[in-house]
Formats: C-alpha cells, sequence, structure tokens
C-alpha cells in the first residue's frame, strides 16, 4: 500500500540554494581551518609559525581558529544552526584580528571584507526563508 502524500515535502528553490550556500561556506571554513593547523604545526610558511615560535596572542586566536573552522564547517554542511553560530564566532574573531588589532596580526582587508558579505548573504537567504513561510503559512486555511 502506497501512502496518500510523500513523508517530506518538496523543498523550494530558495531552500535549495541556502543549502547549496551553507555547504560552499562549509568547505571554506574547513580550508580555513586546515590552513590554520597546518600553519600551527608547521607544515605551512616554512615552519616559521609552529605554535611554539608564535607570540601570545597568534598562539590564542590560530588554535582557537584551528579549532573552530573545521567545527563550524561540519556544523554548516549539516545545516544545523549551530554551524552558522559558530562560523560567526569565528568571523567575529578573525574581523577583530585584522581589522582591531592590525598592529598584532598584520593588516589584511579581504579577509574582513568576504566575511561581511557572506553575513550579509546569510541574513539575505534568512530574511527570504521567513518571508516564504509566512506566505506559506497564509495559504494554509483552517476552516
Amino acid at each position: 500500500m502506497e501512502p496518500d502524500s510523500p513523508s517530506a515535502p518538496r523543498r523550494t528553490l530558495t531552500e535549495l540554494l541556502f543549502i547549496l550556500f551553507l555547504r560552499m561556506i562549509a568547505i571554506t571554513c574547513f580550508w580555513f581551518g586546515m590552513q590554520y593547523w597546518a600553519m600551527l604545526v608547521g607544515y605551512s610558511l616554512d615552519g616559521r609559525a609552529r605554535f611554539d615560535l608564535l607570540t601570545l596572542p597568534w598562539r590564542a586566536a590560530a588554535a582557537t581558529l584551528a579549532v573552530l573552522f573545521p567545527v563550524a564547517s561540519l556544523g554548516l554542511w549539516l545545516t544545523v544552526s549551530w554551524g552558522a553560530v559558530l562560523w560567526a564566532l569565528a568571523a567575529i574573531i578573525q574581523i577583530l584580528m585584522y581589522v582591531v588589532w592590525p598592529a598584532i596580526f598584520g593588516t589584511n582587508h579581504l579577509v574582513p571584507f568576504l566575511h561581511v558579505l557572506v553575513a550579509a548573504l546569510y541574513i539575505v537567504f534568512r530574511l527570504s526563508l521567513w518571508f516564504e513561510s509566512r506566505r506559506k503559512e497564509e495559504r494554509v486555511s483552517t476552516d
């Protein structure tokens, strides 16, 4: 016997694009995390940025981001809410590093700009999903 209706509703185009967006950001976060791990273990930068050679601010920031980015990547890939929260935390840390404390961490205008761009796109997606859900609720009538 077949069920009368499918068990899961069809996803809208906005939902599919949002999932694709989250997965692209997840891949980027994983890449950032691996870059920090490569730096900390001495694999990249000819070993000059190993954990034991870094200054205290760099140790704290790099170790934190080396953990946050891969975990955020997993959450974003699974499309769970804590993935976006961890990404936002990591993005705020990187923005603070390069905008507020450039004397310690150096200047990098591209990373903060891209984090702000991704945050803006995330907000646009969430708003459009919210409007979509409101439209769906209005169409459903309980007579």
